[in-house]
This record gives C-alpha cells, structure tokens and sequence, in this order.
C-alpha cells in the first residue's frame, strides 16, 4: 500500500493486549506476543448480493486446525461494526457468542465448515475501510483491518486462504463486477441483475481482499510476460477519465518489464486491474489482481497534472505492481513486519524511478523526501523503530519510518553487498518463502545467507529508533588522510541508551587545487573509528557519504570555501547538492539564531549567491540537476537543524531568515534569474529538454518574487497566460498566491473557471492557497473551508485544505497560535468521520517539545483540547497522548 498517508483475544490472537485498558485507552499490541493461529483457513466463499445501501454478505469458512499452533477449542472472528444475521457450523445452526466486536465459535473437531450472514450499508461507511460506496460504485479498502467490516473472520496477515467470490448486483448501476484473481464465469438474470464469478488460485490474507462494482469503462492494453504468458491488463475509470489514463497503463507495462528483468520476477496470473476510486484514504492498494488506487496516482495529461504529478503516478503504479511479489506472494507474518514488504518496495519502486528518469535528481528528490517527513518523525514523541515493539492502532504505523527509512535501511544492505549479491539474496528470499506470511527477521537472514555477509549488528537497524549522527574529523598523515568517525544514536521514547550501528559511508577525498579522489565504501561499525585514506593531492576536501549511502545526519566543521568548491566541482551529483545544502542550512540556522557577526552574514550570502551563480552558468549541467542546485533546504529541515541537540527551533526566525536569503539571491542574480525565465519559457513542451526547463522556470520565478514582487507577479501573471501545460501553469499561480498583487485574484478566478468540474484540478487550487506565503494565508484557508466545493468526506479534498496547511510554516506556526487552533478544530471534526485520516494531522502538533517556549505551550495546549474532549477513535487517541507523553 502506498501512503500521499480497527477487539483482541487474550488466546487465540496474535495481538494481545498488555493489561486491561481504561474506558478511553485502546490496549497497548506488543509484538513479542505473537501466537500462530489455532486455525487454518485453506479456502473462503464469499458471494456478495450487492447494494449501495445494502449489501448481504454470505461468507462459507473452511477451517481446519494449524498443526503449528497452540491447540484451542475456540475459534475466534474479528467483526467491526457487524452483526451476524446466521452463523451454521457443518450444516446446523451454531451457538456462538460476541466478544466485543468479535464473533466466537466453540468447535471441538479438527475440521468444520462455518457458514456466516451479514448485512451492510456501504454509503454509512465514512471511514472508507472494508465495503464502501464511492460516487455510486462500491469498492473495498481491507488493509490492514477492513476485512472485519464486511464480514467476520480471522482478520490478521498470517491467516492465507484462497479466495472463491461471486457477485451479483443490478446490471444498471453495476455494469462492471472486478474482484481479486481471474474470472471464471459471468451470466445474466431475468430480473435486470447479473453476476460474475472469480477465483484466486494464490492464497493471500484477507487484506489484500478486493471488489469494485460500479458503471466503469477500460483503457486495456495486454503485457506478454517473459515466458510468454499474455496478461490483459486493464485501467478502469469513469468514461469521462479515459483520456487521461494512457500514461498509468504504460507505466503498468514498464513495471512489468523492468521487475522481471532487475529483480527476475515475473507476473503470475492472466489479468492484471487497475481502478481509479475518488474516495480513498491511502494513495493505491496493492490487491492481489486488483489494485484499487487514489484517482490522484492514475489521471495524468499534459493540461490537468504536472511534472511531478506523472512521475508520481508512474512511481505509485509501480510501487502497488511491485506488491505482486514483495508483499502478496511473501506476505506479513504480523503488522510489526510491515517494514519488510513496504520498505523493500519503496526501494524497489525507487530503483525502478531512477532507472526511468535519472539517478542523481531521482535520489536527491527521495532524500528530501525523507529529510521533511521521517527525520522530524524520528526526532519527535513518535519516533519508532521500522519495526515497531507496540502500537495500540496499526493504521499510525504506515509512516515515513517504515515506508522511507525502511526502503533506506535495505538500500544499505545493498550497498554494503553490491547489486548482484543482493540480488541473491532476494531470489532466495522469494524461493524460500514464497506462499508464506514472513518476517523482518527472514528478510535479513535470506540477505546475509544470500550475499555472505554477517548482519548480525546490522539487525540494530530494526529495532532503535532515531537518526544517528556521524561527526567527522579529518587529519593528514604523510601521504595519507586520517578520518575519525564517531556515531551517536539520540534517546528515543522508551529508548534511553542506543547501540552502535553498521552505517556504510561512501567517501572520496578530493583536493581543492582541483584533482577529485577515488569513491571507497568505508563502514562505521563502532561508536568511533578512524580509516586512512588516500591523498589525490594538496588542501585535502572530504566528500562523504555520496549517493547518501546512509540516513544519518553529516556534522562537520568544513570552511565556506571548501563547500563552494564541492558544490562546483564534486564528481558526485548527490555530494554536490548537498554541499550547497551544507552551505545555506550553516547560514540560515546561523541568521536564525543570531549567532552571526554582520561581516559574516555577508560572507555567507556571497558564497551562496556565488555557487548559485555557477550553476547558473555551468552549460555541462541539465536543466533537472541545475533545478536541484537551486532549491534551498526546506524549512522544515531547518527547523530540525535549529532544534538539535539542546536548540529549539524559532519557526518564525527560520521563514525570516529562508525568505531574506531568497530575497538577497533574487536581488543579486536578476538578471541571470530572468534570462533563465526567458530561456526556459521558449522550450516547448515536447522537447525532451522541456521537464527540466519547466522546473527551472518556477524556482527562478519563486526567486525574484522574494527580492522584486511586482516584476514577479508581471512574469508569472505572462507565464499563467501563456502556459499550454499545467506544470507552467500551477508554477506561476503558486508563486502569485503567494503575493498581494491584482493578478492573484483573477489568475485563482480564471483556474478554478476553467478546471471546477475536474476534482483533482480543484484539489490543486485549494491546495495552492493553504500553502501560499500570503500574510492572510489563514483568513484564506478559513473561508476556503466553506466553499461550496469543500468536503470533510473526501479525504483527497481534507488533504488538499486542511493538510496543506499544516505543512504550511508560516500559517501553520502564527504567532497568535490561530494555526494550532484551526488544525485541532479539524482533527475533532474529522475523527468520528474518518479516523485514520484525522489522526495524520497530529504529528504537525506533536513537535511541541522542540519548539520556543510560546508556541509550545500553544501546540500542547491543543493537544490537551483534544484529548479532553473524550469518545477519540484509537487511532487519534494514540497519536494524541503519545504527543502528550513522548
């Protein structure tokens, strides 16, 4: 499953609370708990009678004892939310009886057939797990515990059945009937219904069960596999998306090539589905034969999605086609595993990226990535392994720590062992577990024995939180150079001391005269150790851990002059751009802080205005990288620098600051900014250079509207009204939202004009003004709140608002703490509606601890609004008091 990112047995379940919670705590899950299921599942009859209001659900359970379990006379079915309207055991009625929201049998033979009745009502379904209805189809959402909303079952990744399904539904609102597997039969009834029949021959956990009926229509190309297999492979929307569905299908195809070329696996069944749902929490869904995605990850054409938009639904289409392998044919043992498949598909979906785009601007965009969403996760009251000890809700563990830092840990692992040896030992890891729920632990050990490596330290990795940091300190020796690394681990919630870990740094030392040394890969096994490196000659100059061979933070004492020269001349693209990024975080934490004389403010500006001018300048380089060399970190990322060690960060200070460094580069490169505008705005939008162009053209517009707003507003009100693609066109509206300038105004007019009747388009417009600079940003965000167009159903259009402007610095952090206030307000509206939507917005009020005093107080003082306010759904309630108590 792909993030953009619901009772326990005390016996029979995996999941087993540590000690009877209060009225208001969900019981704390450990994951050193773990039991076998006492029953097997072999196979699963569902048939669906399916109705928007109501649908009647006949679920026939095959069950038999798991010779590997505990024997128990009890077999225990989750439920949410249901009620059992029969239940037959072998044919007779059965005695049963509910156990909280669980249904239980008392079965003393080795082998039964459960027989269960339940009714629902998918338009009541606002949470948008199990069986819900979308814009009149219906379509499921099962991981990771939706399952138990359509009907009761042991609801849990170890349990794998294979799957027999049939539907039936009226032909006039339901003309498409899709589910997981192939289809086996299909017939028409008398009285205007029809039905179909699919089998998955693949068993698989109930949560990457899927069925979508609804009046939907096909772009279909087939994918002949390398063995010769033809797979239909279909992207199914509503009529009016058809057109734009071309670049997802191509996307499928390329997945499908490049997997079974750099990983050697190869689809298995003979069709492959894709459906593009409006409502729905997550970005995709995985399914086995039926994915279910984000209509976000699948519309794409030049008019209506940028740049970015189509690598992103080229990246998600990927990462859910990946899932056929890493994640359903090896699956989770239990939800602590969830690092294993999520972490080894990102890498695997960010492997596939680079290799269609361009490595060096591909990983520098997922290190960003992971600086602005897992590094603050890692410093805050939620911090966790990628393999978490405990949770108490499940759906608040799809986080950037087991999505992102996950993928970055097995990416370790690859570089530690290079890629054939790695690829090893993925083939043995498919070969040795495949048809199994797997774990964490097997994925390491299929590594290690795979590649020859010992991992035993390695195994730190997944079970201590934080971000390590490397402090660097360099002497020369004769010919040679000493590197002293040392690494520490910072306290984590309920982990107060931390090991060393192995952590691969691949260096090269350069030197300043000109001369660029040799890449070596060094590991730092030990809290402290020195390596000799090779001199390539005078004024010796580190680049270390190129590629960003490893998630730690760099501290090091290195002169201004030797990071201009890095970023000018290191032969790595990643080092390069990190050194300007080294440059500006030292100046602007610096300006942030006051800590800097006003001859050595100006010496900074100097040197960033003088490696931004070399980018500028150097014609070797392309558009996409020069773009990369322009961007100045973020401020999230400076607020973690401000706040390390003892700091706190000053939001304020920190935008302040960003915005006068952008001011003084806008103000000293005018004239190279505007030749770059008017460069870029001659490329056309078939020119393979064009990409590049695009971004350069908006990061160079961004730039002279912080030093000279009028000239910018001219410039982006000419860039809006000559654009004939959406990347130009959101660029300029994004810079004049920003602005209090006439054109803001009538350029919001003209694009809501023309794109309102298109959801994702106006998901943009709504999103451009929650993240504007505007001094009134927060008057905007409320009255955009009562647009007609607004909805606290859809959590698409909840991101594009009210997420937006949590990810918003100067909204969000206002002075008067009107920003706390309104995102609180949110998160209580929306949590009896949509739990696990609601509760992603507590993070941004969770970082209270490292913050100035005033705004801290404000941030938990929402908290503490929050969790006053009683009846929280378990998923806001976790996230809430972990906020409180972390």
């Amino acid at each position: 499953m792909d993030i953009v990112t619901t009772p326990i047995a005390p016996d029979d379940n995996p999941e087993i609370a540590d000690a009877a919670p209060t009225p208001h705590e969900p019981p704390v899950i450990l994951r050193e708990d773990y039991r076998a299921f006492p029953w097997l599942v072999p196979t699963t009859s569902l048939d669906f009678r399916l109705g928007l209001e109501h649908t009647r659900v006949t679920a026939t359970l095959q069950i038999a004892r798991n010779p590997a379990a505990e024997r128990s006379g009890e077999l225990r079915l989750n439920g949410d939310s249901l009620t059992a309207e029969s239940v037959m055991v072998d044919g007779a009625p059965a005695q049963w009886r509910m156990d909280g929201a669980d249904l239980v049998l008392h079965l003393p033979g080795d082998a039964h057939t459960v027989v269960i009745v339940t009714t629902i009502d998918p338009t009541a379904n606002t949470q948008l797990m199990g069986l819900y209805a979308s814009n009149g189809m219906l379509c499921t959402q099962c991981e990771s515990e939706g399952f138990r909303r359509i009907t009761f079952f042991p609801d849990r990744p170890d349990v794998l059945s294979t799957y027999a399904v049939r539907m039936e539904g009226e032909r006039a609102a339901f003309p498409i009937l899709l589910c997981n597997g192939n289809r086996t039969d299909a017939g028409e009834n008398a009285d205007g219904t029809h039905w179909a029949e699919w089998h998955d021959p693949w068993p698989k956990p109930s949560y990457l069960f899927a069925l979508v009926a609804g009046d939907l229509v096909a772009n279909s190309k087939p994918f002949v596999t390398v063995s010769g297999r033809v797979v239909e492979c279909n992207v199914w929307v509503r009529a009016e998306d058809l057109a734009r569905t071309d670049h997802a299908l191509e996307s499928l195809h390329r997945s499908m090539q490049w997997d079974e070329q750099v990983f050697g696996r190869e689809y298995d069944l003979d069709l492959y589905n894709i459906v593009a749902v409006s409502d729905f929490n997550m970005g995709a869904m995985e399914n086995k034969g039926l994915n279910v995605f984000n209509t976000k990850y699948v519309l794409a054409d030049p008019d209506t999605a940028t740049d970015a938009d189509f690598d992103a639904v080229e990246g998600v289409i990927a990462h859910e086609y990946f899932h056929n392998w890493s994640g359903n044919r090896v699956t989770c043992r239990d939800w602590f595993q969830l690092s294993w498949k999520e972490g080894f598909t990102v890498l695997r979906d960010q492997l596939f990226s680079q290799d269609m785009r361009g490595a060096a601007v591909k990983r520098i965009e997922d290190v960003r990535i992971l600086r602005a969403a897992q590094f603050p996760e890692d410093a805050g009251p939620l911090a966790h392994p990628i393999r978490p000890d405990s949770y108490r809700e499940i759906s608040n563990f799809y986080t950037a720590t087991v999505y992102n830092k996950g993928a970055e840990v097995i990416r370790m692992m690859r570089s530690m062992v290079g890629e054939a040896r790695f690829r090893a030992g993925t083939d043995l890891y498919f070969d040795r577990h495949d048809g199994e729920a797997a774990t964490c632990e097997d994925f390491v050990k299929a590594i290690e024995d795979g590649a020859g490596i010992d991992l035993t330290r390695f195994r730190r990795w997944y079970a201590q939180a934080g971000t390590p940091r490397v402090t660097v300190r360099q002497a020369v020796e004769g010919d040679r150079l000493r590197l002293t690394l040392r690494q520490t681990v910072p306290a984590t919630p309920g982990q107060p001391d931390k090991l060393p870990m192995p952590i691969p740094l691949r260096i090269a030392v350069h030197a300043r005269g000109g001369a660029l040394g040799a890449e070596q890969l060094v590991v730092l096994e030990q809290e402290e150790q020195s390596f000799d490196l090779p001199l390539a000659g005078a004024d010796p100059v580190v680049s270390i851990n190129r590629g960003y061979t490893a998630p730690v933070v760099i501290e090091r004492a290195l002169a201004r002059e030797d990071l201009v020269f890095l970023a000018a001349h290191d032969d790595d693209p990643f080092a390069r751009s990190e050194a300007l990024q080294e440059l500006a975080v030292g100046h602007l934490v610096g300006t942030a802080r006051r800590t800097l004389s006003s001859e050595e403010q100006a010496a900074g500006e100097a040197a960033i205005i003088g490696a931004f001018r070399a980018s500028l300048a150097d014609n070797a380089l392309e558009d996409a990288m020069r773009g990369e060399l322009m961007v100045l970190p973020s401020e999230t990322y400076l607020f973690e620098a401000m706040a390390s060690g003892e700091g706190k960060a000053d939001p304020g200070a920190i935008h302040a600051a960003r915005e006068g460094l952008k001011a003084a580069i806008g103000a000293g490169l005018a004239s190279e900014l505007q030749a770059l505008h008017a460069r870029a705005s001659g490329v056309s939008l078939d020119d393979p250079a064009g990409r590049g162009a695009r971004k350069v053209k908006t990061i160079a517009l961004g730039l002279l509207a912080a030093a000279d707003p009028a000239r910018a507003a001219e410039l982006a009100a000419q860039q809006y009204d000559a654009a004939d693609n959406m990347t130009d066109r959101q660029g300029a509206l994004m810079v004049l939202c920003g602005l209090d300038h006439p054109a803001r105004e009538d350029r919001l007019a003209a694009f809501y004009a023309r794109y309102k009747d298109n959801a994702l388009v106006v998901d943009k417009w709504f999103t451009l003004q929650a993240l504007s600079l505007h001094p009134d940003v927060i008057a905007h965000v409320r009255k955009l709140a009562e647009h007609p167009d607004f909805t606290l159903r859809n959590p698409n259009r909840v991101r594009s608002l009210h997420m937006a402007f949590a990810g918003n610095p100067t909204g969000f952090h206002a002075a008067s703490g009107e920003g706390y206030r309104m995102v609180a307000d949110v998160i209580l509206a929306l949590d009896p509606i949509n739990p696990q939507t609601a509760a992603r917005f507590v993070p941004a009020l969770g970082r209270w601890r490292r913050i100035e005093p005033v705004r801290a107080a404000l941030m938990k003082a929402e908290l503490e609004r929050i969790l006053a306010a009683g009846n929280l759904s378990r998923d806001t309630f976790e996230q809430v008091s972990r906020s409180l108590e972390g």
